[in-house]
């Protein structure tokens, strides 16, 4: 019995040690080469960097490698180069990029219709798109942030 509850003890302790890892983490981007300069990166089995990973993004990770972290859909969620230079990407239910973010300050917004339409799309720069579209995809209406307006009905 007591061997049960230290070894309870043991993975509450380790549980507790991963989540501390994933709010130092979080937003500590480059992620692959600053978990090696805190030496997270050797110290943790796949399995933890695994759970590390999705703790981060939020979502379930599948696995990783060579810079890059999946998501179970196979979304390449995270890259990182080896000069530390990084982009971060999120996706929709459907595969569908929603958002993307780069060590550069870059950033894309993007939204979707039911039918997978893109009906929105902006970026740091300031540019932006509007769309509307029939029901069977055809596109009636397209506005740029440049004040260009384009009807198609």
């Amino acid at each position: 019995m007591k061997k049960i509850i230290k070894k309870i003890l043991k993975e509450d302790q380790r549980e507790m040690y991963l989540n501390k890892i994933v709010q130092v983490m979080k937003n500590d981007y480059p992620l692959f080469k600053n978990m090696e300069l805190y030496g997270f990166y050797d110290q943790l089995s796949e399995e933890e960097l695994i759970y590390v990973f999705s703790g981060i993004f939020g979502k379930p990770v599948d696995y990783y490698e060579d810079g890059n972290i999946y998501t179970e859909n196979g979304d390449d969620i995270y890259h990182e180069n080896s000069y530390g230079g990084w982009e971060k990407r999120e996706y929709d239910e459907n595969g569908n990029m929603t958002y993307f973010h780069n060590s550069k300050g870059y950033w894309e917004k993007i939204e979707y219709d039911d039918n997978g339409n893109e009906i929105y799309f902006e970026n740091s720069d300031g540019y932006w798109v509007k769309k509307e579209y029939d029901e069977r995809g055809k596109l009636l209406y397209k506005e740029l942030s440049n004040g260009v307006i384009r009807d198609y009905r």
